[in-house]
């Protein structure tokens, strides 16, 4: 079983470097030049839904065959099926922006993925009523209600901001109906992420039994990774089939801009591994928290992921010919995103405390 010391300070730490991984991890993004999304999507899935979760659990679970074969079957059919899930949910995501922009997106479904991942698994567990007399569960809860408050700031912000830059008049491809419907699914689905690795749990376990130690969730990521990317590349091969681009991975189209094939590879690779490097880093926090608040991950991870993308923005100055409402706003939400850890944190610090 897992035995390993529990040091929340250190935990939420290494929450947020997993979290500044998946701030920047779509920056290379940018260096893509001529592929269509699907192609650069579907690339970038490889490495850090497939190839990476399958080398990191080979590098840091000892005897992992034998691992493998001692996991009890159903745990594995489980984290793989949810895992699928959480692949549409990421998918519904993608869309979603399309009709309602980055930020409202990014508000609604990571807020609302924050709250059902983390609380859910408690309540579905019957064990939410025990965690709420347990002391510090008062500063916990304060923490995760404060920090679903910092999204939706963080996410009115983002809309203010697309207000001063775009034209009232370019709607585009606007629809708030269905901007609403797919970011709600992608909330619900995104949530699922935390359920494939609770599942998972007794194949962590028989990791610990062969002396992974702090590393015992990377054998998980074999199968919730792996089941997000069955239902990701089916989407991307569906798109090559319509679109007829699948012949981009073997040779670009011609075209006005100068683009490079291998530096399509590189950029796609490089945001695999900033992908993975968020789960790498989850699993190292998420062991370091103790089993007392350990439900709280999921928020600390979202709400880290949201502070550190903001303040990206603010580094790389996307808000520079923004209104003082908007500057004022995103500051707001920046605050309290940033309270909303120290809660958390602080929270799990005192039930550390009291269970010594």
């Amino acid at each position: 079983m897992n035995s390993i010391t529990p040091n929340p300070l250190l935990g939420v730490g290494l929450h947020a470097i997993g979290a500044l991984f998946a701030a920047t991890c779509y920056t290379p993004q940018k260096k893509v030049r001529g592929w269509s999304w699907q192609s650069y999507w579907i690339v970038q899935a490889s490495f850090c839904w497939l190839l990476l979760p399958i080398l990191g659990a080979w590098l840091t679970i000892p005897d992992l065959l034998a691992v493998l074969r001692e996991a009890p079957t159903g745990a594995m059919w489980h984290s793989f099926l949810l895992g699928a899930a959480y692949g549409i949910g990421g998918t519904a995501f993608g869309i979603s922006i399309r009709y309602i922009g980055f930020s409202l997106t990014y508000a609604i479904a990571v807020g609302l993925s924050s709250v059902l991942g983390t609380m859910i698994p408690p309540l579905v567990k019957g064990t939410l009523a025990d965690i709420l007399h347990k002391p510090g569960a008062g500063w916990v809860m304060a923490g995760i209600v404060v920090g679903v408050l910092g999204i939706a700031s963080a996410g009115w912000a983002g809309w203010l901001k697309e207000k001063d830059l775009t034209a009232q008049k370019n709607r585009g491809e606007f629809s708030l109906a269905k901007g609403l419907l797919l970011s709600l699914l992608a909330g619900v689905l995104s949530a699922v992420y935390g359920f494939a690795l609770e599942a998972g749990t007794p194949i962590a376990d028989v990791a610990s039994a062969h002396g992974a130690g702090v590393f015992r969730g990377n054998v998980v990521y074999i199968f919730s990774n792996t089941g997000a990317f069955l239902t990701t590349a089916i989407y991307c091969l569906w798109l090559h089939a319509r679109h007829k681009t699948i012949g981009e991975l073997i040779e670009l189209p011609a075209g006005p801009e100068k683009a490079s094939l291998p530096v399509n590879f590189l950029m796609a690779a490089v945001t695999g591994l900033f992908w993975y490097g968020q789960f790498f880093f989850y699993n190292l926090g998420h062991v370091r928290l103790g089993e007392k608040f350990a439900f709280t991950s999921w928020a600390i991870h979202m709400i880290l992921l949201v502070l550190f993308s903001n303040l990206m923005g603010v580094v790389l100055r996307e808000w520079r010919a923004c209104r003082r409402l908007t500057h004022t706003t995103v500051g707001l939400a920046l605050i309290i995103l940033v309270a909303a850890v120290l809660l958390l944190t602080y929270g799990n610090h005192i039930g550390e405390i009291a269970g010594k």
